[in-house]
């Protein structure tokens, strides 16, 4: 008979105690190389997690999508050359079982700096308009423009990563981007065609279509961002970024979720990051489902834009090739039976 260890035990019962659904096995402990500053945790602002020498990472936290985010911290802690300094501040939506997610994380990186914050998508939903997929939908999508007012304001810079990435590089490297003036730095993708993120109804009014005079916009994925809050907040960006929203619902400017309010605010005027970092659309052709490659040239972190998710794919037998690059984070616990 087998005889599960009193650890695991305590893990499965606390997590069935707050309704958790899935359970997931507990992670390496990652030190830091002599080398890395130390990260005090301080209390400016009545917050512990404040340090500037620690890398400050925010995600999205759900039900749906938690699998890959375990995933994805994963990655980021086992490829940091300082894993100990890497500070996460997780968003989830105000009606989510906060402790349920709170018990996951702890029980799988019970080492780990965190925080949840409590995002209030029922007053985002009313900005929101239907796209041409309704994942995107998801008023927790949306979150990433209001980082600025959830983080404590001891937090000046964070790195914002979607749930479906893998690093395979030190997320150091990538939050100490230059910035220079830009608000926001990610990877530009100028070769695609910008036009087609706005409707005609867009382009054929000039008070529109001027918004991007003087700059030279080009696409950018915002789920791989590093964001300068403090200059966010002396911008007062959210608001910007409502605005666009408001006149959406209006007068159908754009068709894609979360992504286009962010262009027109930022495109043009953002610090460039190595496409290294993103190397998205992984998740497949949306229409089709089919699997894509990767694009040339060196990979720090892949991405599972799009709307087939490897954990899907993978349980259902029908894995596309670059797949298998994401199984070996995968923190899934193996069913097994008590009575076996």
């Amino acid at each position: 008979m087998f005889k599960p260890p009193a650890a695991l035990l305590f893990f499965i019962f606390s997590l069935t105690a707050v309704n958790a659904t899935v359970l997931f096995k507990e992670a390496p402990q990652f030190y830091n190389s002599p080398d890395c500053p130390s990260v005090f945790e301080g209390e400016e602002d009545g917050h512990r997690l404040c340090s500037d020498d620690g890398v400050h990472v925010a995600m999205t936290l759900d039900t749906a999508y938690i699998r890959g985010s375990m995933a994805a911290i994963l990655s980021v802690l086992q490829h940091s050359s300082c894993p100990q300094n890497v500070i996460f501040h997780f968003v989830s939506s105000a009606s989510a079982n906060a402790l349920s997610l709170h018990a996951t994380i702890s029980s799988s990186f019970p080492y780990l700096k965190f925080k949840i914050y409590p995002f209030d998508d029922v007053a985002v939903s009313r900005l929101i308009s239907t796209s041409i997929r309704s994942a995107l939908d998801c008023p927790l999508n949306y979150a990433r423009s209001y980082l600025a007012d959830l983080l404590p304001l001891c937090v000046r810079r964070v790195v914002y990563l979607d749930s479906d990435i893998i690093l395979v590089d030190d997320i150091a490297n990538l939050a100490n981007t230059p910035l220079n003036d830009a608000v926001l730095a990610a990877p530009e993708y100028c070769n695609a065609n910008f036009t087609a993120y706005f409707t005609p109804t867009f382009w054929s009014n000039p008070s529109l279509s001027l918004t991007f005079a003087n700059r030279k916009p080009c696409y950018f994925n915002t789920g791989v961002m590093v964001i300068d809050l403090s200059r966010w907040r002396l911008g007062d960006f959210t608001a910007e970024i409502e605005e666009w929203m408001e006149l959406q619902k209006r007068m159908r400017i754009y068709e894609l979720g979360s992504l286009p309010p962010f262009m027109l605010v930022f495109a043009g005027n953002i610090a460039p990051v190595d496409h290294r970092w993103n190397q998205h659309g992984l998740g497949g052709d949306n229409f089709r489902g089919l699997c894509r490659d990767l694009h040339p040239g060196p990979v720090s972190l892949l991405h599972w834009s799009g709307k087939g998710k490897p954990w899907a794919r993978v349980d259902a037998n029908r894995p596309c090739p670059l797949d298998s690059l994401w199984v070996p984070y995968d923190l899934l616990l193996t069913p097994f039976s008590l009575d076996s």
